[in-house]
């Protein structure tokens, strides 16, 4: 009788989820980053795979999103400036997309608009926590992330406090997405 009492439990807990199908021509992923002094760059980061859960209703629960980094990009450089940009920011000073391709970010709970998860960058896991704000098409946020936590400490003043002011990046990134639902 236990058994059973636990096996109906369980088909209650996972059919009170359902996995949606995430439409990626109409979801973005937008990242920034800035200097101390001074402006920053900005872009976009494609998605290479993604999962969303959904209660009944319709409210997320829970989640994972690979992001392709060996494909993201600078929205605000052209020509020769944005070829080199990314060739650093893609190389082993920052992100190593050669050895670390993809970045996932794993929802772990949500309650209310505060959506918890664990972040991987090159193979380093941090909780994040940030918030979400659902609408008709889906959800949108803002993820903010200290990079030097991945070990992508290029340019941080906590780490080289000989740099000028002009050279420091500051550590924390930002990704704002807009997660759209099928």
């Amino acid at each position: 009788m236990k058994k059973i009492a636990a096996l109906l439990a369980s088909l209650l807990v996972l059919g009170s989820a359902f996995a949606a199908e995430i439409d990626t021509s109409a979801s973005s992923f937008k990242w920034s980053a800035t200097k101390k002094v001074g402006s920053g760059h900005n872009g976009v980061i494609p998605l290479k795979s993604q999962t969303a859960e959904f209660d009944k209703k319709g409210n997320l629960v829970g989640g994972e999103f690979v992001m392709d980094l060996a494909n993201f990009e600078v929205t605000d450089l052209d020509g020769e400036w944005k070829s080199k940009f990314l060739a650093h920011v893609k190389g082993g000073d920052f992100f190593d997309v050669e050895k670390y391709p993809t970045a996932k970010l794993v929802i772990t709970s949500v309650k209310g608009d505060k959506v918890s998860g664990k972040l991987t960058i090159k193979e380093k896991t941090n909780e994040v926590t940030f918030k979400v704000k659902k609408d008709k098409s889906g959800y949108k946020g803002t993820l903010t992330f200290d990079r030097t936590k991945y070990d992508v400490i290029y340019g941080s003043g906590n780490f080289f406090k000989e740099l000028t002011a002009d050279k420091v990046i500051n550590n924390d990134v930002k990704v704002e997405f807009s997660v759209a639902v099928k």
